[in-house]
């Protein structure tokens, strides 16, 4: 295994994030999630990123590291309180950092990060707050999570964030033009997550694929209309790549996150022991000069052929009456908000309160749902008229 400078720390090239024990891609069996993680230590993985939002991960992680904690870095996040409710108020971000470290059974964190944006919270007293963790020994670092460029670079202007917590994959390119700069101007290193495409980069998806209950996907934007298609096409050209270096499609996805200026590593989210060994082979090795310049080209002309795409979804979404079916309506509604935020078309100040709203009618009623999706729908249109 690689390892990475960053302050510090000595980082994995690949780490393992435990998303998945929040269950958005079904039940996990703990005993081999509990055999991934030792296994990851012998490989060399020493760094493993958790959430206080992903339902008990930090009390499961805390346990099973608990040998060999002083091998490994813990980044966990804080900012969630319940479903899309953010609060980073000082005395908020105190106590669940206190929280934290009693699930995780220990007594400091190595990165502290901020989950989601606050807009109820200036960044200073954020910054304030975590500043005085660092004082007390409670926390060595902070770094900052899903936030929009401006906000990161804020936080960069008032404190002093060690990273920032971005999705990168081949797949999904949005971050390395707003957010790998900005890392660059500041000194912040990049951790990247969703390093295979939540999947869609490791061959084993297809257009028409059916997910579980349970499963995240089923309404991930990522995984619909244009934009699968798309990723099959970039998992196509990732998958060539990996034949002629003799890897597997996930490890050659990961060796092109790796790839990109300023990221330190790539978090990946096996929860099997096989799964992470597949994982741990995209460190130690580079794509060739040669092959990652043909697939910038191709990602340039995907780039704007996705960009059309995605802008012409969101006008035929709001302007055409929503499906019957509730789900298919909330999916098309999730697709065409991530969308318009997405490409610039919207703002995520004027995203997120509708989104907040669309995630409440998730499990309503069909009737009373019907009329409310509709509403959104043509809220949206409202929203993005003359922007398209």
């Amino acid at each position: 295994m690689t390892h990475n400078q960053c302050g510090d720390l000595r980082i994995s090239e690949v780490g393992v994030g435990c998303y998945s024990l929040a269950g958005v891609y079904g039940k996990k069996d703990l005993d081999e999630f509990a055999r991934m993680i030792r296994r990851a230590h012998e490989l060399g993985v020493t760094f493993f990123d958790t959430a206080d939002a992903y339902g008990n991960a930090e009390s499961i992680l805390g346990e099973i590291v608990h040998d060999f904690r002083g091998d490994i870095h813990i980044a966990t996040k804080v900012g969630v309180v319940s479903g899309a409710s953010v609060d980073l108020s000082p005395a908020r971000v105190t106590k669940a950092c206190e929280e934290s470290l009693e699930r995780l059974g220990t007594d400091y964190i190595d990165l502290y990060q901020v989950h989601f944006d606050d807009p109820k919270t200036p960044v200073e007293d954020v910054v304030g707050a975590l500043e005085s963790l660092v004082v007390s020994g409670k926390i060595r670092h902070y770094g900052v999570g899903h936030l929009p460029a401006d906000k990161i670079a804020r936080y960069a202007e008032v404190g002093r964030p060690l990273s920032v917590l971005m999705e990168i994959s081949a797949a999904a390119r949005d971050a390395r033009a707003k957010l790998l700069p900005l890392c660059r101007e500041h000194g912040m290193a990049a951790i990247a997550f969703s390093t295979t495409g939540r999947g869609i980069l490791t061959g084993t998806i297809c257009e028409g694929h059916v997910f579980p209950d349970g499963d995240i996907r089923q309404y991930d934007p990522l995984f619909q209309r244009e934009q699968l298609r798309s990723a099959l096409r970039v998992a196509a050209s990732v998958a060539e790549v990996a034949r002629r270096h003799g890897k597997t499609p996930a490890q050659a996805a990961i060796a092109w996150v790796l790839a990109q200026p300023g990221v330190v590593s790539a978090l990946t989210g096996p929860s099997s022991v096989a799964h992470l060994e597949e994982n741990v082979g995209g460190s130690g090795w580079k794509i060739s000069d040669e092959d990652l310049a043909s697939l910038e080209a191709f990602l340039s002309e995907e780039d704007a052929r996705l960009e059309r795409e995605r802008r012409e979804a969101v006008a035929g979404i709001v302007s055409s009456p929503l499906p019957a079916d509730p789900q298919a309506a909330f999916r098309d509604l999730v697709y065409a908000l991530d969308t318009a935020a997405a490409t610039g078309i919207c703002t995520e100040a004027q995203i997120v309160p509708v989104f907040e709203e669309l995630l409440a009618l998730k499990k309503a009623p069909g009737a009373e749902a019907a009329q409310k999706l509709d509403d959104i729908r043509r809220r949206l249109a409202a929203m993005v008229s003359g922007r398209l």
